[in-house]
């Protein structure tokens, strides 16, 4: 494996703009709400949006959850915050400058991104266990060639906010997800070139979870695959930008502001950029007892996940396989996984697979009647509030016949014949 994508890296370093479908100055724009400009400055315009942003728009969102920053906040008494560059259910993403980076220090980043978990007991969790993991995995063998495209943090802290405490994690600066590098490709597809490099080094990210730290993902996507920036120019030129403007914001009545998420480094000054496996906050432990409880984004899940049949490192593999067809043709494998109340739909993902791929092994089908008795602890809930304690349960009692059946069905259908 290291042979192969040490070829590719040499590859992939010799390749010319000219040769790839591919327009840098292509980007991925989103659509703004209303501005309102409440500054009469000639070089700094404030941005006042009137209506809710971000993190905002998440179902059940409780201002309270998150920690209240904005550009010029000085965290930890060393990072100074500069812009927002994402967000999510459990956390915003802020760019900041170390202002204890010791000059001769050349290998410490002068440019930092800062993960701010919220303080719900998930989110904290979620934090606690992807530092203790993470942890785990820079010190595993960081010799092993697939140790670098593993994203880790290189510090973390806690700060207090105004409704208790939250934990904030420390990553080198990236440019984007591996999704939005895609999408500036023709067609939404990966060239083949980078898409074999970019297989060969995923592979090597993965042996070295798997073989040297023992952990699988569980929750590998084209959103939770980071690429690098391609040299330090990028980053010294976006800051400089955010710091001649003001950061478009919403603010609420009692004068909260939450501010847009910025992470538009502009057009690519150079191919090479490498991707890092991100998000390590649901890995899990492979050694040890059997795991049947259900895991994955819904379009990548594995056949033994939905199955209960006991999954391991197994299932990330096929998640990745699921990963990289959507690489080479832009577009997801599985689709249409929804029923009419809009919850995943376990017999059409099945239904398709088979599909695809033909009748389930007869193994397959002995080992799912044989796990039924193995029993979640405690019991959870499926997306239609069932309490449920196997997973036969949790996806809305999927049986043998149901599997058969689909799989006829499917045959006689255009899916099938397509």
């Amino acid at each position: 494996m290291a042979a192969n994508g040490a070829s590719c890296l040499h590859t992939y370093r010799g390749l010319m703009l000219g040769s790839l479908p591919f327009n840098p100055h292509r980007l991925t724009c989103r659509r703004l709400p209303l501005l309102k400009k409440t500054s009469t400055s000639t070089c700094k315009q404030d941005h006042v949006i009137t209506q809710a942003i971000d993190e905002e728009t998440i179902p059940n969102y409780r201002r309270t959850d998150y920690y209240s920053n904005h550009p010029g906040k000085v965290l930890h008494n060393k990072y100074e915050t500069i812009t927002k560059l994402g967000w999510g259910f459990g956390s915003t993403v802020w760019l900041a400058e170390d202002l204890r980076r010791p000059e001769d220090q050349t290998d410490a980043p002068r440019y930092v991104a800062i993960k701010i978990g919220t303080r719900t007991y998930g989110s904290t969790s979620a934090a606690e266990h992807e530092l203790k993991l993470s942890q785990w995995i820079a010190t595993a063998n960081p010799s092993h060639p697939g140790a670098g495209y593993i994203r880790t943090p290189i510090d973390n802290f806690k700060i207090d906010g105004s409704h208790g405490p939250h934990i904030c994690l420390v990553y080198r600066p990236m440019r984007e997800t591996m999704l939005d590098f895609q999408n500036r490709f023709r067609n939404q597809r990966f060239p083949p070139k980078i898409l074999r490099l970019y297989i060969a080094l995923l592979l090597q990210g993965l042996n070295y979870l798997h073989s040297e730290c023992h952990l699988i993902h569980t929750d590998l996507k084209s959103d939770n695959v980071l690429v690098d920036l391609e040299n330090e120019s990028v980053l010294e030129d976006f800051v400089q930008q955010q710091k001649q403007s003001y950061l478009p914001r919403h603010v609420t009545d009692d004068g909260h502001s939450t501010y847009l998420s910025q992470s538009d480094f502009g057009p690519l000054r150079d191919y090479f950029i490498l991707p890092e496996i991100a998000d390590l906050d649901l890995a899990q432990f492979g050694e040890g007892l059997a795991r049947i409880h259900p895991v994955q984004p819904h379009r990548y899940r594995a056949p033994e996940v939905i199955l209960g049949t006991t999954w391991s490192y197994s299932a990330d593999i096929w998640n990745l396989g699921v990963l990289i067809w959507n690489m080479m043709e832009g577009k997801d494998l599985f689709t249409n996984l929804k029923n009419e109340e809009g919850n995943y739909n376990a017999h059409a993902h099945l239904g398709q697979m088979i599909a695809l791929l033909g009748p389930p092994p007869t193994v397959l089908l002995k080992r799912e009647n044989a796990s039924r008795k193995l029993t979640f602890e405690p019991e959870i809930q499926n997306p239609e509030g069932q309490s449920c304690k196997n997973a036969f349960e949790y996806f809305v009692d999927l049986s043998l016949m149901t599997m058969q059946v689909v799989w006829v069905a499917l045959k006689c259908s255009d899916f099938a014949d397509s």
